[in-house]
């Protein structure tokens, strides 16, 4: 991963140091801040530039190609595979997917948003009502996911909480800023009255939760969030925080096309419940329903 310090991230984006520090203050920039020190991805500046772009009058932007972007999950990538729907996938976080989804990257995001500064509200509804450019979006639901802390097995440090993580020095395994198990990790941490920087983090950080499971699994890590089903695929333990809603985002015209319908159909099939239940943490009570239109 590409990082920038504040004064290369000036550069690129060609501003003062200044306005750099009151995006980053506001929460309108995409950054991540790691021992004191403020860092940008530039492949997320990228996408942060051009999701603000504007289209001239009679100009359509083009047609998305046939990618579900955002987040990763296990039972949606076999999902996309089994339904034959011919979706790829590109996963590389839910803000990331929220970006391109937005300038028309990819047919879909998947999702899974935390609001450090309102815990207990439905963050993914929150981050797609009210913007201008989402007035033709529809948010459906995939499916409710355990989320919880991945440790060894035997969990042999006896962590328990966040607060535990903190207090025993546990090496912890990061998501890139903008992922949602990031997010859910700061919100965690909000509450909890800590920062960031009181985690003993290992590096670098794990583009997926599979990602983390390896982490762990090599010895580079103690432990990390991510989703009871990938504790269970790689045998690890499991210390459970909460669950989740976990969603897909589409244009309503997008709706009613052949690979999102047969995706949706798929869905609500008894092969996809008997996966789910295979794969453990996963709850299809809103498996492919309108959660939110504008």
């Amino acid at each position: 991963m590409d990082l920038l310090t504040t004064d290369e991230a000036a550069a690129y984006l060609r501003l003062k140091e200044r306005k750099l520090y009151e995006l980053v203050a506001t929460g309108a920039i995409p950054c991540t801040k790691i021992t004191g020190r403020w860092l940008f991805p530039r492949a997320a500046l990228d996408r942060w530039i051009t999701s603000g772009l504007s289209w001239p009058a009679g100009m359509a932007p083009a047609e998305p190609p046939p990618i579900v972007g955002g987040s990763h999950d296990p039972l949606l990538e076999w999902a996309l595979r089994e339904s034959r729907c011919g979706l790829a996938m590109l996963a590389e976080g839910s803000e990331a997917g929220l970006a391109r989804f937005r300038s028309g990257e990819v047919l879909a995001a998947a999702m899974h948003l935390h609001a450090a500064e309102q815990p207990d509200s439905d963050a993914n509804v929150a981050a797609v009502s009210g913007e201008i450019g989402m007035k033709d979006i529809v948010l459906i639901g995939f499916v409710r996911r355990e989320q919880g802390l991945l440790v060894k097995p035997g969990n042999p440090l006896r962590l328990t909480s966040l607060a535990d993580v903190v207090q025993k020095r546990a090496r912890m395994a990061l998501r890139p800023p903008g992922a949602g198990a990031q997010l859910l990790l700061l919100t965690l941490l909000k509450q909890s009255g800590r920062a960031l920087d009181d985690l003993v983090a290992a590096t670098p950080p794990c583009p997926t939760g599979s990602d983390i499971a390896q982490a762990i699994q090599a010895g580079r890590a103690d432990c990390g969030i991510a989703t009871r089903s990938v504790a269970v695929a790689a045998g690890l333990g499991f210390v459970p925080l909460l669950w989740e809603r976990f969603d897909l985002l589409l244009r309503q015209r997008d709706y009613f096309r052949p690979p999102l319908q047969k995706l949706l159909r798929f869905v609500g099939s008894a092969a996809m419940a008997a996966r789910a239940a295979d794969m453990h943490g996963y709850d299809l009570s809103e498996a492919g329903t309108v959660r939110f239109v504008p």
